[in-house]
């Protein structure tokens, strides 16, 4: 439990009775789901996996790898957005979903070796000690299994684009969702993850455009970005 900033979960439980609504300060991950689903299941073919989804709030994708026929387990430290996700599921009659309340690197030292595919998105820059996360979930895939991270590049652009521009212009975030000091280079995530044993085997940029409110994955990660990680076999 020393990998947590209390404020951050105290900011996401706050809003958690919202997470599933398409026009709450959560759209834009309704809107990017499907663009990380896709890459995630054209990496690794969920169906039929053993999927743990790292830090999932209130399930919107670890809840629509489920519907690609994987068998998912959800993980979080905020208990509210954890309560949406199980009530959530349970609704849709998703049932090959649990959720659990457990630190990453708990979990790692239970069942190590555990998961066909680790995805931990759009979390690493809300922890105190993001590498520890990215150990962890290294841990916790099969060999051969596949790591998914995705998070902020740390540049002026990334903060002008990301914190300037999401939050206080566009407003398509709640202001203060970011801090800036907590963004991650490329280059940082990448020794991290070789560190930790396992291999990059792809990057993508995800881009935003404000007037036609469309989002696309592109060549360019200078702002956000996912990298798709392979442990050895």
């Amino acid at each position: 439990m020393s990998n947590v900033d209390a404020q951050e979960l105290a900011k996401f439980s706050e809003l958690a009775h919202r997470w599933w609504d398409p026009e709450s300060e959560f759209r834009p991950l309704h809107q990017i789901n499907p663009l990380r689903l896709e890459w995630i299941d054209g990496l690794a073919s969920l169906r039929g996996k053993q999927v743990l989804d790292v830090g999932c709030g209130g399930g919107i994708l670890a809840e629509a790898m489920a519907r690609r026929a994987a068998h998912v387990t959800g993980i979080d430290l905020a208990a509210r957005p954890l309560g949406v996700a199980r009530l959530h599921a349970l609704e849709a009659a998703v049932t090959n979903l649990d959720y659990r309340e457990i630190a990453t690197e708990a979990l790692a030292q239970e069942r190590p070796c555990a998961f066909d595919v680790v995805t931990c998105m759009e979390m690493l820059e809300h922890v105190p000690d993001p590498a520890a996360v990215v150990r962890a979930c290294a841990a916790l895939v099969k060999p051969g299994g596949w790591v998914f991270f995705s998070t902020l590049n740390r540049n002026p652009k990334a903060f002008l684009f990301a914190i300037i521009g999401a939050e206080y212009v566009l407003g398509l975030l709640p202001k203060g969702t970011h801090e800036y000091a907590r963004f991650i280079r490329p280059s940082e995530l990448a020794r991290w993850s070789r560190d930790s044993g396992v291999e990059l085997q792809a990057s993508r940029g995800m881009q935003y455009n404000p007037l036609t409110k469309r989002y696309w994955l592109s060549a360019d990660t200078s702002v956000n970005y996912l990298v798709a990680c392979r442990r050895p076999g």
